[in-house]
């Protein structure tokens, strides 16, 4: 899917629609259902701007202990420690080169990242980045959280899956959708107060999953985030990676070879 169709299935959440500029009702039918109530859009301000390295693919992003870890994507995909206030990265991983790096989470001092294509998960020990062991899921991988019983895995479908935190054995899946369609290209993953967060690729919008319904619930217009001087490919260096701070209530984003990780706070909605 384009950049268009994904930004136009996001606008629908906005309160202005084709249907309300008309110049009069439409004839009822029988059969027509309510239209669905908008979500909220909510727009942003920034608290700060932190250095980030400006060559990390970021796929996925979380905070602990006051130290990111990241994961990021190309050859060699890597995952690695990161100080926040400089960006200075304090240790990292390489993936084997035939493995491109996705999204990552951390419970319980295990990360756990995946590779896109091999169908290939890693599980590594969140104090110095050793490897521990690895796990098999289907399909492809993009983002990674977990709800604190079961990894939340994206797949770049309108789907999310859930997996045992021990077996990394599928155990179910929902579809995600926005205003009752289907919401596809999610991509990084964030849990925060029992809402999936998650990017939606190649637009400026992270939205606000429901995690026992699919639906969305929210949208966070991030438009302008990081300057358009600052983006060398518009197509690649897209946003993507969310931190939530949970002890300090604290929200990182960033995007894909960015030069800058924001903390930013909501603001509206509109």
């Amino acid at each position: 899917m384009r950049i268009g169709p994904v930004l136009a299935m996001l606008l629908l959440a906005l309160p202005a629609s084709a249907a309300a500029q008309s110049p009069g009702p439409a004839p009822a039918s029988p059969s027509a259902q309510p239209a669905p109530t908008p979500v909220p859009v909510y727009g942003h301000e920034v608290v700060r701007t932190l250095p980030h390295d400006p060559t990390a693919f970021t796929q996925g992003l979380v905070i602990r202990d006051g130290v990111l870890i990241e994961s990021t994507g190309r050859n060699p995909s890597s995952v690695r420690r990161v100080r926040l206030e400089d960006g200075v990265v304090l240790q990292s991983h390489e993936l084997d080169p035939e493995y491109f790096g996705e999204g990552l989470t951390e419970k319980d001092g295990r990360v756990f990242s995946l590779s896109w294509v091999n169908g290939v998960g890693f599980i590594w020990d969140a104090d110095d980045l050793k490897p521990v062991s690895r796990f098999a899921y289907a399909g492809e991988g993009w983002g990674l959280t977990h709800d604190g019983t079961r990894l939340i895995l994206s797949d770049g479908s309108a789907t999310l899956r859930f997996l045992d935190f021990d077996t990394q054995a599928e155990t179910g899946r929902i579809a995600v959708t926005l205003n009752g369609r289907p919401l596809r290209k999610l991509n990084e993953l964030e849990w925060i107060d029992g809402e999936v967060w998650a990017n939606v690729w190649q637009t400026d919008y992270i939205v606000r999953i429901d995690p026992a319904s699919g639906r969305v619930v929210g949208a966070i217009d991030l438009t302008g985030l990081l300057p358009r001087d600052q983006i060398k490919d518009p197509l690649d260096d897209v946003l993507n990676g969310i931190a939530w701070d949970a002890q300090n209530r604290r929200l990182f984003v960033t995007g894909k070879n960015w030069p800058s990780l924001f903390e930013i706070r909501l603001t509206g909605p509109r």
